[in-house]
């Protein structure tokens, strides 16, 4: 089964190589290539073929569901794994979005609801709340956005930190809890509750806002089953979630995915079936067949391409 690990396209100017993406840099737009690659343990673990298909064909499908909240970055959709993008000034600020008292990481809000934190945003909670209930409303909840570890700062925080002003902090709250709330209308709609996401923003040449990156898939968002939910938490299982977590547990019973040097290959069983899980939630999110693009990817791209270089 094909994948898209890497590319090394001449004439789009010059390549920086992200975690999933390739992003090559002209003067004002970014060619940004959705690879398959997977990362995990701060790196790649394997490529899961068509998923850097359906996380380019999703955000896309969010970038014009959401277009009238705010404006994208979206220049062109040239080739299934392929956006030409806007080039603007990056917000040093991540927009996290959180609906419902989940997560497990440092950062979560259930972890910080566990240590004694009741004060999120503009919400109190009460004690005695349980993981993954839902919020009163939803929560916005940024963090920093840096090389090493992001971290979770208040707005004063980040105002004095120079990160951000108050007036474009507001806008973005403001922006973030509007495309929240339709993504979760639109979610509920096809059967999924969005849980969490976030989001990148940046500002064009007139310090306009605009919406960038990526928004609402698999990989930046959390999605549970809506159907299932109440009976499941009711008995106190975990949501029906859409879950990679599976194949980062097979790295972690047969190697040491942070030390050791050379990583085994993922059995091919997971990989596909991680592939499928893929598929599934972009059919599900956007009610539409998902349509394999055509192969090889990198001829396919390159040809898409042309109209782009430089």
């Amino acid at each position: 089964m094909e994948v898209l690990k890497e590319t090394h396209f001449t004439g789009l100017g010059g390549k920086k190589t992200g975690k999933v993406r390739d992003i090559y840099e002209q003067a004002d737009r970014l060619i940004l290539v959705t690879t398959d690659r997977h990362s995990s343990f701060d790196r790649i673990i394997a490529h899961i073929p068509w998923k850097g298909q359906v996380l380019n064909q999703i955000s896309a499908w969010w970038f014009d569901a959401t277009k009238d909240i705010v404006q994208n970055h979206v220049l062109a959709i040239p080739d299934p794994n392929v956006t030409v993008a806007k080039k603007v000034k990056t917000v040093p600020v991540e927009a996290v979005m959180r609906g419902y008292l989940t997560g497990v990481t440092d950062t979560a809000i259930w972890t910080r609801y566990s240590k004694g934190k009741r004060d999120f945003d503009d919400l109190t909670l009460p004690d005695r709340m349980k993981k993954n209930q839902k919020l009163p409303h939803p929560v916005f909840d940024p963090t920093t956005k840096e090389d090493t570890h992001d971290r979770t700062l208040t707005e004063s925080e980040m105002i004095a930190e120079g990160l951000i002003t108050k007036e474009l902090f507001d806008a973005v709250r403001e922006t973030a809890t509007k495309l929240f709330l339709r993504g979760q209308e639109i979610a509920a709609k096809h059967g999924l509750i969005l849980v969490d996401t976030k989001y990148e923003f940046g500002l064009d040449e007139h310090s306009n806002l605009m919406l960038i990156d990526e928004i609402h898939t698999p990989d930046s968002s959390r999605y549970w089953k809506l159907g299932s939910y109440e009976e499941r938490t009711a008995r106190g299982e975990e949501p029906q979630y859409f879950d990679k977590e599976f194949l980062r547990l097979w790295f972690k019973d047969n190697c040491d995915p942070y030390k050791d040097a050379v990583l085994p290959d993922a059995p091919e069983e997971l990989v596909e079936e991680l592939s499928r899980r893929y598929i599934s939630i972009y059919e599900e999110i956007t009610g539409s067949r998902f349509e394999k693009g055509e192969i090889p990817i990198p001829k396919r791209i390159e040809r898409n391409l042309k109209p782009f270089t430089v």
